[in-house]
């Protein structure tokens, strides 16, 4: 600090009998030496005080409380910048972490929507923020078996995204397409269980349909209950399945339910950023999906989702606070 202290009265006492640009100059660039040394704000000002005493001994008096209290504003500004510049770093450390997660979901983790002659599939995921916290896999074998995992994963960052990779290698790898969904869920619950940290949460809905024989079955992990509309009767029925999230407990077995989907009947499965209305707690959304759904039945299974996403983004004037991703299966007819 003392040789600080020295090349700055220098630097002064040069400027208050030149000043010029080239003075001025040399001071601009002092202050990278001032940066370098991590000197704060008001250590520059008690630098700056002392060098006035030498070169002025005569005034200094004069504004030795102006000094003092400058000092002191600049010890808190000094806290406040240090928090500041503290806080600009995490962020940029937070934005590169993104970064790389959603180069992760776009590189690794792409949804393909199967193309089957007798079932109509229609997705669609839309994230609020760079990063998508839903993740959707689809597998099928042949004209024969349709499964399909939505996921809901609680958290942020490069591992919310490796998370997701071992959702869909866990089900790609062991060919899971015609598989009972409880044993999906259990075999994916250890993975999960093992490589997953305790702070992360993570909902899936799993649906396998039988196309030779008409049947879907599901099973849940936490997830936000599916809708069945049965075309025959003209109603709904919630395809609601009990079972801890994923990770929680690893031997914990999980239970299925089957369904009969006939020509014309509609699976619509969805995480949670779908049915709550945050900001309009008055609505009840489930009234408003099946409502559309009834409305607008005849249409394909992909309008039906984009649809869905634009009334509801447009209900809650298009500020929707979750991810948003649907899933529609429409049974063909004959």
């Amino acid at each position: 600090m003392k040789e600080l202290e020295k090349q700055y009265k220098t630097i002064l006492s040069d400027y208050m009998i030149d000043q010029t640009e080239k003075n001025l100059y040399i001071a601009q660039n002092f202050t990278r030496q001032l940066i370098q040394k991590n000197v704060s704000p008001e250590d520059v000002v008690s630098i700056h005080k002392n060098a006035i005493e030498q070169i002025f001994p005569d005034r200094i008096n004069d504004v030795q409380s102006a000094y003092d209290f400058l000092i002191e504003v600049m010890v808190h500004y000094g806290m406040a910048h240090r928090e500041h510049q503290s806080l600009l770093q995490k962020q940029a450390e937070f934005e590169i972490e993104m970064n790389i997660a959603t180069n992760i979901q776009k590189t690794l983790l792409k949804t393909v929507v199967p193309q089957l002659s007798r079932v109509d599939i229609g997705m669609i995921s839309i994230p609020i923020r760079k990063m998508n916290g839903d993740y959707v896999h689809f597998l099928h074998d042949r004209e024969d078996y349709l499964s399909v995992a939505v996921t809901d994963v609680v958290g942020k960052g490069v591992p919310a995204a490796l998370c997701m990779s071992m959702v869909k290698y866990g089900l790609e790898t062991l060919e899971y397409a015609s598989k009972d969904p409880s044993y999906v869920l259990e075999v994916i619950n250890r993975v999960i269980e093992k490589g997953v940290d305790d702070s992360m949460f993570v909902s899936m809905f799993y649906g396998c349909l039988d196309i030779q024989n008409s049947i879907f079955s599901y099973a849940s992990a936490g997830h936000e209950p599916a809708l069945h509309f049965n075309a025959k009767e003209n109603r709904f029925y919630a395809l609601e399945a009990k079972g801890l999230l994923l990770g929680v407990l690893p031997e914990f077995k999980y239970s299925y339910n089957e369904i009969l989907l006939e020509e014309q009947d509609i699976v619509i499965i969805m995480t949670d950023g779908v049915t709550e209305f945050r900001a309009h707690d008055e609505l009840n959304s489930r009234d408003i999906i099946t409502s559309l759904i009834v409305k607008h039945k005849h249409l394909a299974a992909q309008e039906l989702c984009n649809l869905l996403y634009k009334e509801i983004e447009r209900i809650q004037d298009f500020k929707l606070s979750d991810d948003f991703s649907v899933v529609i299966i429409k049974k063909e007819e004959k």
